[in-house]
């Protein structure tokens, strides 16, 4: 019998037994019970979620492949675990799973207890219902332990996050040397840097603009970026309520819904604020102009364009080759300039000094010229491969029935003469009914080969491929997906995650008097072959774009001839 292992560490260590703790020892048990069982456990069928909170299951990569080893047919027989709680903590979805496990034909057992879990009679689901409310009320008690404990932190004004710009964290020990807990101490330093962004601002600088002033002035960004400051990053600066005394505590809560732990803002009647004025790095009045200001230019920003509901090809599928700062829309009338460009965003709101990438070029113009190179190159492409694949596959069937002729001719020949055998000993004078009775067998069995027989040979004759029928069939298939990107952004961009395996990388060249952009990318083409040619081995292709757009006719589309497009590097 061929059997599963499941091993999770918990993340929520109060009440967990040592066993739980280590997975290695987990697998190594498990094992061992699977031995003196007599079954087999293949190591791909050892699921491992190291770490991972067991309220978690769709971030649980162990849990999951799990639950997909179930389908079409699982490959085993028993699933092995130290105990019920391995699987999950949240009774409803920890039931459901086990449920379905349950019913893929798959025995459960836990070897802790030495028992068999079963689901047979009702009462055993009770049981099943009560331990995991047991457990999970457990679970609820210590996080409220746990909660209780950082608002008493909290209050005394201690640390009970990580560090805070501005700020450094000093630990408070015991005479024995052990910690007893952390306080914050001004940085001077770095807060020197947070009254420069209060003053700019309350000034009237944009909050991009002073991320562009602190990188010109090579201002260290938090947490040491090498991109230097972003404008969230002055935003969140601006908006953090301890640079003027304060200390905020309980803004943030945890839900788990659809087994997926998401955090959402409390009501702000259940903040928990303490008055730290040894902190106040910020006076009220500039910290009040600020807020003003902060206030009354709300929602007025634009709007960042998210992926999934972006109208431009490239959004989020495409970086700067200089920084790695992804591709963004510049509007229109930027710099004069009529239209919409892809751009360096990090260019545009971090500044030169982080990105010298300042090359716009058309969005129109570089989403066809990248949908081109997928129409047509790859299609082209993907297309010969098709054909190959469905070519050889023919072949090979074809081999496979013409052998199979073959048998069934050579058996027809061996009933005829084992006929004709036993047609004589009825003639000299031996027991009828028997021989009888092996000759209407054997004409039984001669019938159906000679069905089959007539069956390939009449297949042969209709089953010939096409080639150019089936190149036909594809560039129609590959026409109409071409309309349809052409029409839907979103279909188009979709296509992109699936043939490429990273996001495209944008580099500005200089040809001669001309700045382009070079963009490559790699990826499957297999992903978006029929289905009738599937499964297929994986092939490679790398995309190479170049573009052009002359510097002094900026406005102006650039003529296909500026741009060379090709693929390279395919193997099957």
């Amino acid at each position: 019998m061929i059997g599963a292992i499941y091993a999770r560490k918990s993340t929520e260590q109060t009440g967990v037994s040592d066993e739980e703790k280590s997975v290695a020892r987990q697998i190594d048990h498990a094992k061992t019970y699977a031995l003196k069982k007599g079954w087999t456990v293949p190591e791909e069928l050892i699921f491992v979620d190291d770490g991972i909170s067991g309220a978690e299951f769709v971030k649980r990569p162990g849990f999951i492949r799990l639950m997909n080893a179930l389908k079409p047919r699982p490959a085993f027989q028993v699933l092995i675990m130290s105990e019920e709680s391995r699987l999950g903590r949240e009774s409803i979805e920890t039931s459901y799973a086990l449920k379905q496990i349950m019913d893929a034909g798959i025995r459960v057992f836990f070897y802790l207890e030495d028992r068999e879990r079963t689901l047979d009679n009702a009462m055993d689901k009770v049981m099943l219902s009560l331990a995991n409310f047991a457990s999970e009320m457990e679970r609820e008690r210590a996080k409220q332990r746990t909660a209780d404990a950082m608002l008493r932190k909290a209050k005394a004004g201690h640390v009970t996050g990580g560090k805070t710009y501005g700020y450094d964290n000093r630990e408070v020990l015991s005479a024995e040397g052990h910690r007893l807990h952390v306080l914050r101490i001004v940085n001077q330093k770095e807060a020197a840097i947070v009254r420069q962004i209060f003053d700019m601002y309350a000034a009237g600088l944009g909050i991009t603009r002073i991320a562009k002033q602190l990188n010109a002035e090579h201002v260290p960004a938090p947490r040491q970026s090498p991109r230097g400051w972003a404008p969230s990053a002055v935003r969140e600066i601006l908006h953090r309520e301890l640079y003027r005394g304060q200390i905020v505590y309980g803004q943030l809560e945890k839900i788990v819904r659809g087994g997926t732990e998401r955090r959402r803002l409390r009501e702000e009647k259940d903040w928990v604020r303490v008055e730290a004025p040894d902190l106040r790095i910020i006076e009220r009045d500039i910290w009040e102009t600020v807020q003003a200001r902060l206030a009354k230019s709300k929602g007025k920003g634009r709007s960042v364009v998210r992926d999934q509901d972006s109208k431009y090809l490239l959004t989020g599928m495409a970086r700067c080759a200089h920084c790695g700062g992804p591709m963004t829309i510049v509007g229109q009338d930027y710099h004069r300039r009529k239209g919409r460009f892809y751009g360096c965003s990090y260019y545009k709101t971090r500044g030169s000094s982080i990105c010298k990438n300042s090359l716009l070029v058309e969005q129109e113009y570089l989403d066809q010229i990248v949908l081109k190179s997928l129409h047509e190159a790859v299609a082209e492409e993907m297309i010969k491969v098709a054909v190959e694949k469905a070519l050889a596959k023919h072949r090979a069937g074809e081999g496979k029935k013409l052998d199979r002729q073959a048998d069934i001719q050579r058996e027809l020949s061996l009933i005829e003469a084992y006929e004709d055998n036993l047609v004589d000993a009825i003639g000299k004078g031996q027991p009828m009914d028997p021989l009888l009775a092996k000759l209407r067998a054997e004409e039984t069995r001669k019938k159906d080969l000679v069905r089959e027989l007539e069956q390939l040979t009449s297949a042969d004759q209709i089953a010939s491929l096409d080639e150019a029928r089936l190149k036909r069939e594809l560039k129609m298939r590959f026409a109409d997906l071409r309309g349809l990107l052409d029409r839907h952004v979103s279909s188009a961009r979709r296509l992109l995650r699936v043939l490429m395996e990273h996001p495209l990388r944008c580099e500005a060249v200089r040809e001669g008097d001309r700045k382009k952009y070079r963009v490559t990318g790699t990826g499957s083409y297999l992903p978006l072959l029929p289905e009738t040619f599937a499964p297929l081995n994986s092939a490679q292709v790398s995309c190479s774009v170049v573009g052009g757009v002359p510097n002094e006719a900026l406005r102006l589309f650039p003529s296909l001839d500026q741009w060379t497009i090709s693929f390279s590097g395919i193997a099957a």
